[in-house]
């Protein structure tokens, strides 16, 4: 008797829990509806978003959907749900540019998970916020202009013979080529001397760690992806809980790797031209921060000096690597695209005595429509966020987004929306000449974002995409393979836009 009236009381408290639980759902998701706000209906318990063990299609697609939804309705923004976080979602291009750009210190966060204390790396320009953002933003700014860039060009160029021998030795053995592994071989080598002044060699080490912890960081599976859920949206609960959001092996393996190159070249007095050094200048307080701007005039801590180096290395290989293998893909099978960009290569070349220089790439203009093209296309970051950091008015709408909501930009929805791109499945590096842009809302094409977080390491990504390109269509012909799957079909949960069963391709030598 004792056993079933224990039982019978369990039952009942559960009950009495789960229905208090789906009644607290229920009334969260009546938010917007309590605003008078357009939003779409969410579902318990992930909101608006499919459960991460049963989603059919990356997140991205999932948001672009959302976006052309809300775009049919004829709404300028719209509401979702997060799980049990309210989220502000943008499509008028106008209001998107309030966000990012004009009403900018309304946004200044993205709203990513960081925890300084127990994950280190974590707190890199890309996630921090407020005015720890701001202050290391500008100390960092300096190291990314166009000098800058152009003082690193020979040491990136350096990286192209292990490339070439790669794609060389390929060809020779009629192998079809995993063109985005290749590629990442490449931009880790690249990454490897401008940010570290180290020899990577993931070309010649099958094992190299660089390559090993590279990948590691960006596979993702149904346990990743549900743990990122909840470091997403209930951030607080995991600071306390000490959760980290990069693994234990991968964190300690890059802070020694920069304490030790910090800690040598500070004890032998070495220097180098490359980024590292330009964060040790910081460090030692021998770089200023350039253009009368003011920050806090402290200098950088080994800590954040290994998470700018981390973040660089992680966005530095594999956005680049993203960008150049959609963009070979396209070119081979548009043959006609491929010839006229290789045409205009050979030509630009043979004004610089046949060498790949800072100037020549800078001379290649429609590289920069067939780039542009396959950044609208494929965007490796597809969605960006901020965070409301006060309430804000949007202006011409009886609507206050509240302090604390997170606001959904969806990249990849605005590049295929017909308005802006017609027929957007097209690649057409046209879309992209100086008449064409000029046509378009500048806010249509954000591959990089806008307003001052625009990505600080654009021109560092276009230029080693460029000397990609151009060394590997100086010398071959591309075709597509029989083993990459057609039409191509996005990783579910990838974070970064990435092909199911990969990208390969011939390479044919002319």
């Amino acid at each position: 008797m004792l056993c079933g009236s224990f039982f019978g009381y369990a039952v009942a408290i559960l009950v009495v829990a789960v229905t208090a639980l789906i009644a607290y759902f229920k009334w969260t998701y009546q938010y917007w509806e309590r605003k008078k706000f357009p939003y779409l209906k969410p579902k318990i318990p992930y909101g608006n978003t499919s459960s991460p063990l049963r989603r059919k299609e990356n997140t991205a697609i999932e948001l672009a959907h959302f976006y052309e939804e809300m775009k049919s309705k004829g709404w300028k923004h719209g509401g979702l749900f997060s799980v049990l976080n309210p989220t502000y979602m943008v499509v008028d291009l106008d209001y998107l540019k309030n966000i990012m750009t004009k009403d900018f210190h309304y946004f200044v966060d993205r709203g990513l998970y960081y925890n300084e204390d127990a994950d280190p790396l974590s707190a890199h320009l890309f996630a921090i916020g407020g005015e720890k953002w701001r202050n290391l933003r500008t100390k960092v700014t300096p190291t990314f202009t166009s000098g800058k860039m152009k003082m690193m060009f020979q040491t990136l160029v350096d990286c192209v013979p292990n490339f070439l021998a790669k794609i060389e030795s390929d060809r020779v053995a009629n192998a079809p080529i995993d063109i985005k592994e290749t590629l990442g071989c490449f931009t880790t080598d690249i990454i490897g001397s401008c940010a570290f002044g180290l020899e990577f060699n993931t070309f010649k080490e099958e094992n190299s760690p660089f390559r090993k912890y590279g990948r590691q960081f960006f596979q993702s599976n149904k346990l990743r992806m549900m743990r990122s859920l909840f470091l997403i949206n209930f951030p607080n609960a995991a600071k306390r809980l000490g959760m980290a959001l990069i693994p234990t092996d991968i964190s300690k393996f890059f802070i020694k790797l920069v304490k030790d190159t910090v800690n040598y070249r500070e004890k032998n007095n070495y220097t180098r031209k490359d980024f590292m050094q330009l964060l040790i200048d910081i460090k030692s307080n021998k770089l200023d921060s350039g253009g009368g701007n003011k920050h806090d005039g402290k200098t950088l801590t080994l800590d954040e000096i290994a998470a700018q180096s981390f973040v660089f290395f992680i966005a530095g290989f594999e956005t680049s690597s993203t960008t150049m293998t959609f963009a070979l893909y396209e070119l081979a099978k548009h043959q006609d695209v491929q010839d006229k960009l290789r045409d205009e290569i050979n030509s630009v070349l043979a004004k610089h005595n046949g060498e790949i220089t800072y100037e020549a790439i800078q001379d290649m203009k429609y590289m920069d429509q067939v780039i542009n093209e396959a950044l609208r296309k494929y965007p490796p970051v597809p969605f960006l966020t901020r965070k409301c950091v006060k309430d804000y008015k949007v202006p011409d709408a009886d609507v206050v987004i509240e302090k604390g909501t997170m606001i959904f930009i969806p990249v990849l929805g605005i590049h295929h929306d017909k308005e802006f791109f017609p027929d957007p499945e097209k690649f057409d590096p046209d879309r992209f000449t100086e008449e064409n842009k000029s046509k378009r809302h500048h806010y249509s094409h954000i591959p990089f974002g806008e307003g001052p977080r625009i990505c600080i390491g654009a021109r560092f990504g276009l230029m080693q995409s460029k000397v990609g390109l151009t060394t590997l269509l100086k010398n071959y012909k591309f075709t597509v393979n029989k083993k990459t799957l057609e039409p191509l079909k996005m990783k579910v949960t990838s974070v970064v836009l990435a092909a199911e069963g990969e990208v390969w391709l011939n390479a044919e030598k002319e």
